[in-house]
């Protein structure tokens, strides 16, 4: 923290590190440029960040059967143009949408209310078609959280307050600074000098960038979204599931890096772990989660860890910095994250024996194969698992539910073939003797797919019995 401070030349620097197995971590560095004292209270703007509240607004939306995400948002605000673009596809950032409003905010510094914005739209241009590649839209998502807004029969502050910022006790995220807020500074680039930058109301596109927070909170905002079970329990803000299809990826930021990916808002940022020598698919898969953000004199980097060894449960960090230039910031976050699984992993939970496997899954349990590989069906946690046998131990298993009424049914609802079903077939005794995933056949011992066994005792030409 101090040397990225002093090096980058930031005037202040707070930062904070969530963990459910550990007290909260924080760290500031530097000063206000105010009577204020700098410290964990302090606020900073986030930019961007605010973004991930609209997305997870747009997605309790979603589950509460206001929208659908396919849904074109000209159906949820009356507009001039542009309103057959899919919720989706504005969320993703593959709508083909131009950056920002019609005209020169960012010169001008005076962005549109919502009467103007809608009105300027049909001046906005469409830069790429729908669904072309990733293409970064203040304005889409400030036409997503107006969306909200009237779905919920509110301002977007409004809701936001009601839906997520109070049900999490997210009681010093606000649209705005506060007495004690840091002020944000561009500083020069051949001296010491540093100078204040104004604060933009934004208005209209307030749902792209208005917010200010602090550094635990935005820690423990960065946590919710890589571990909602944790932060929340109860599901009040979003269940889960939703989280879970949030960030599952819609695009690369880049055709040929591919270091970067988007969801559903959510910025998604794989990272080496420490075993990273192990190769591709190794037990260190680590992902960040969240989201950058950047205005006038301040820069965040908010993002949660999933996955890799040492990694807790509930794992956030925030980087807020007053100076809108020192792209350091950007890198600490991942930094700090990285180095408190390196250097203070979790503790490795005692395994425990647990219940046997039902009677009905209990024989099936062991080796089987299909398109000539081999996998291992097992019983963990209360449910049917499958994994490839050659698959690395940090790759997640296939996760089985039996259907209703239908034991020999079951639904695959987590990792490979995830939705498709898996069918028993069991002979006269009741023993599973063949299977069906995903409509492809398994059997006990490896067969071509026209039935042959290698090692039937027929002969060698000889197709086995299905």
């Amino acid at each position: 923290m101090r040397r990225v401070q002093s090096q980058a030349r930031v005037p202040a620097v707070s930062a904070a590190l969530h963990r459910a197995d550990r007290p909260l971590w924080t760290c500031a560095v530097g000063g206000t440029g105010g009577p204020a004292p700098l410290g964990p209270d302090t606020a900073f703007r986030i930019g961007s960040v605010t973004k991930t509240f609209t997305a997870v607004l747009v997605l309790q939306c979603r589950d509460d059967g206001l929208l659908d995400l396919d849904d074109p948002i000209g159906r949820h605000l009356d507009l001039p143009a542009h309103g057959e673009l899919t919720v989706r596809r504005l969320l993703s950032h593959t709508a083909g949408l131009q950056r920002e409003p019609y005209g020169d905010v960012w010169d001008t510094l005076r962005t549109p209310e919502l009467d103007r914005l809608v009105a300027e739209l049909a001046r906005a241009e469409r830069v790429l078609p729908a669904a072309r590649r990733y293409h970064y839209s203040n304005l889409g998502m400030a036409l997503l959280g107006q969306a909200v807004a009237r779905l919920r029969g509110g301002s977007w502050a409004e809701v936001l307050a009601e839906k997520i910022l109070d049900p999490l006790g997210l009681t010093a995220t606000s649209t705005t600074p506060g007495p004690a807020a840091a002020t944000g500074y561009l500083v020069d680039a051949y001296s010491d000098h540093a100078r204040p930058e104004p604060n933009l109301d934004l208005a209209a596109v307030a749902p792209a960038a208005q917010l200010w927070s602090t550094a635990p909170e935005m820690a423990r905002w960065a946590a919710f979204l890589a571990d909602p079970a944790t932060v929340d329990p109860a599901g009040a803000v979003l269940a889960p599931a939703t989280l879970d299809e949030m960030r599952w990826p819609l695009t690369v930021t880049d055709e040929t890096v591919w270091a970067a990916g988007f969801g559903l808002g959510l910025l998604l940022l794989p990272q080496r772990g420490a075993d990273h020598a192990a190769g591709p698919g190794a037990a260190d898969r680590v992902l960040h989660v969240g989201h950058d953000g950047a205005m006038p004199g301040f820069l965040a980097g908010v993002y949660g860890r999933r996955g890799g060894a040492g990694t807790p449960a509930a794992m956030g960090c925030a980087v807020l910095g007053s100076a809108g230039t020192a792209g350091a910031l950007l890198d600490l976050v991942h930094d700090l994250l990285a180095t408190a699984a390196a250097e203070d992993p979790a503790e490795i939970a005692v395994w425990r024996p647990g219940p046997p496997a039902p009677d009905r899954y209990r024989g099936m349990l062991g080796r089987w194969w299909g398109e000539g590989f081999e996998y291992v069906f097992s019983w963990h946690d209360g449910a049917l698992q499958a994994r490839g046998a050659d698959d690395p131990p940090g790759k997640p298993p296939a996760v089985f539910e039996p259907l209703p009424g239908d034991p020999d049914t079951l639904r695959t609802v987590a990792g490979r073939e995830t939705g498709e079903l898996l069918r028993l077939t069991r002979d006269g005794t009741g023993t599973v003797v063949r299977m069906h995933w995903a409509t492809y056949r398994f059997t006990r011992r490896q067969e071509t797919f026209d039935g042959f066994d290698f090692r039937a005792a027929d002969g060698p030409d000889t197709p086995a019995r299905r």
